[in-house]
């Protein structure tokens, strides 16, 4: 084995290693910490919850705490139960509870604090079974999964009138029902001359907009910051994937910030932020609760985890560094809003300029290829539009882009098929060296500077791929959109993996098997559309790296079996147009299509390896 082979060896197994080893520490190894985190979590609590003798409050669970003040002093919270309940939606018309009812969401907001602790998004469910559970956003400190907004004032100065905290009950007009045609007005008098109110309105998609009001009726006057924030109890369940971000999440004075919960669990206090105006709070993949400010505001925000008994509780918050002064027989107003539920493109977009919000669309995570996503995006709902499938919307996206790369791509494939004509040429000049690759490459370069070939040129098609493909990839794995749309058969979500498996005969067999053995009908499709595509061309002369591209198919195959299917029916459809446009193409160019020919010799050399083996 000579030197140039034994490098193509070592370079194409460490390629492969590389791939594989970059998936398991980017993907693997994240998703396994992290679940392995949450197992702890449940662990802890369910040992507290079993020596648990009354109903004890929840040690320190301090929302306000979280909200710096001018002058350094911090409202005191009340406390709760402990997590552990179930919190239904019967509850939410339970005493001492506003009910919340539109189109896209139910729920309740809770007089106690004037919290909003209560929301269900209910077009969508957890799984795409349609009897499954409806998505439950927020909860109350009482629940399993406490995730919840509270807004309010701090009060500075020399005298510091009482203002509402956590503790507070607020009282509401009999009969109130926050609906998008019904605002709900909150009122709390502090017994000093000061009454505070708070309407709360909602429109028909996922934007609370919260007015604050305070009426000056002592002697006094009062000044007082607004603040807001939002509370998340525990850790949540995430894909812990690299090219989607999960976590805390604002743009502060114009610039992205993107918090990993293991990166603000490192840190010792809280980042602190300051800006005019922007927004902040928390994101999962597909839904997400935001802080709002006036946009002409000047304030300031905070990212942080404040562990209380061995739980995180992750909070942002944001204080106006605008203290507004109520004189004697005034009133002051302040506004913000807050976006609680499903990340839906157009409403994000409509929002953003609706507001004026800043960068508010960057709330959904289009990554690196922002320029290509966006576009992939909106070009796969334009044809989901006309035909309803998501799927089929997929495979006339694709058409559009073999067209739009058409001429380089025709270009590439030209000078593929010159390079084919030329192998006698090439067979000549190897021969007339023999072992000499210096001249042998001298001559090669030669040839081609004659016939006007570039010999990597057959690269193009595949460079261009890379970034349309991760940009499909994007839309795919992160926009709300794709998630449980279905395509025909059996795949109900194109999102998500092809369930099927090779294994037990695609379901015909009855038995399981384990997650890495998953290697569903498209996953194959795909590999042999790649086997294809690769041997309309003969094999390298280099045994080791025709050995290399007779496995890249199978390698593919079991890559990309754990993909969404969406992004596998991409492929492999691509593939097939790839291979009619370079059959056509070799024809018009007069080269013979040896596609049996290649395929046959593939396995002519297993078999050949095979015999020598034995021998």
């Amino acid at each position: 084995m000579d030197k140039d082979t034994n490098k193509n060896l070592i370079l194409a197994l460490v390629l492969s290693l590389g791939v594989l080893i970059a998936w398991e520490l980017l993907y693997g190894l994240p998703k396994m910490r992290e679940q392995q985190r949450q197992a702890e979590i449940a662990q802890q609590q369910e040992q507290q919850t079993q020596g648990q003798t009354g109903t004890p409050s929840a040690p320190a669970a301090t929302p306000n705490a979280a909200v710096p003040s001018p002058d350094g002093a911090v409202p005191q919270p009340g406390a709760d139960a402990l997590p552990g309940a179930t919190f239904t939606a019967e509850d939410s018309k339970a005493a001492g509870r506003v009910e919340i009812e539109t189109p896209l969401l139910s729920g309740s907001l809770n007089l106690r604090g004037a919290r909003l602790d209560d929301l269900r998004l209910i077009q969508y469910r957890e799984r795409v079974d349609p009897t499954s559970p409806v998505i439950t956003l927020l909860g109350p400190e009482t629940s399993q999964t406490p995730f919840y907004v509270d807004a309010g004032w701090i009060a500075a100065g020399t005298t510091k009138p009482k203002v509402p905290g956590p503790t507070t009950v607020w009282t509401a007009p009999d009969g109130a029902k926050l609906t998008p045609q019904t605002p709900v007005t909150l009122t709390w008098n502090n017994g000093e001359g000061l009454t505070f109110k708070r309407t709360i309105s909602i429109d028909d998609g996922y934007m609370f907009t919260i007015a604050r009001e305070v009426e000056n009726t002592s002697s006094e006057a009062a000044v007082l910051f607004p603040y807001a924030q939002v509370t998340r109890h525990n850790t949540p369940d995430i894909e812990g994937f690299f090219i989607l971000h999960e976590g805390l999440v604002g743009v502060l004075d114009g610039a992205l910030e993107e918090i990993d919960y293991s990166d603000v669990q490192e840190e010792t206090k809280p980042q602190q932020f300051e800006s005019t105006g922007g927004w902040l709070g928390i994101t999962d993949k597909y839904w997400s609760v935001v802080l709002v400010p006036d946009q002409s505001k000047k304030l300031k925000a905070r990212f942080g985890d404040y562990p209380v008994a061995g739980k995180d509780i992750y909070r942002v918050d944001y204080l106006s560094s605008e203290g507004v002064t109520i004189a004697p027989g005034a009133s002051a107003k302040t506004e913000g809003r807050l976006f609680a539920g499903a990340k839906v493109v157009d409403l994000v977009d409509g929002y953003a300029e609706k507001f004026k919000i800043q960068n508010f669309d960057l709330l959904i995570d289009w990554g690196w290829f922002y320029f290509i996503t966006k576009p992939m995006f909106y070009l796969l709902q334009f044809f989901h539009g006309l035909v309803g499938n998501f799927g089929v919307a997929i495979i006339l996206a694709t058409v559009v882009i073999k067209l739009v790369f058409f001429p380089l791509a025709n270009k590439s494939y030209v000078s593929m098929s010159k390079m084919k004509k030329l192998q006698p040429e090439m067979q000549k000049i190897k021969e007339r060296f023999g072992d000499d690759r210096q001249r042998q490459q001298q001559a090669m370069m030669e040839l081609y500077k004659k016939e006007k070939v570039n010999p990597i040129s057959g690269c193009l098609p595949v460079l261009i791929q890379i970034p349309v493909f991760f940009a499909l990839y994007k839309v795919l794995f992160g926009t709300i959109d794709m998630r449980h749309a279905p395509f025909i058969g059996w795949i109900q979500d194109l999102s998500a993996k092809d369930p099927t498996t090779i294994f037990n005969l695609f379901g015909l067999l009855p038995f399981g098997v384990p997650d890495f053995m998953i290697i569903g009908v498209w996953p194959i499709i795909m590999g042999i559309t790649m086997f294809i595509q690769m041997k309309l061309n003969p094999a390298p002369p280099d045994p080791i790296q025709a050995q290399v591209f007779a496995w890249m198919p199978l390698f593919f195959t079991f890559l990309l079996a754990s993909f969404p299917a969406g992004l596998v029916i991409y492929w492999a459809w691509n593939n097939t147009l790839s291979v009619a446009q370079q059959y056509v193409i070799m024809r018009r160019q007069g080269v013979e299509v040896e596609l049996w020919k290649n395929m046959s010799d593939t396995f002519s050399f297993f078999k050949k390896k095979d015999a020598k083996e034995t021998e």
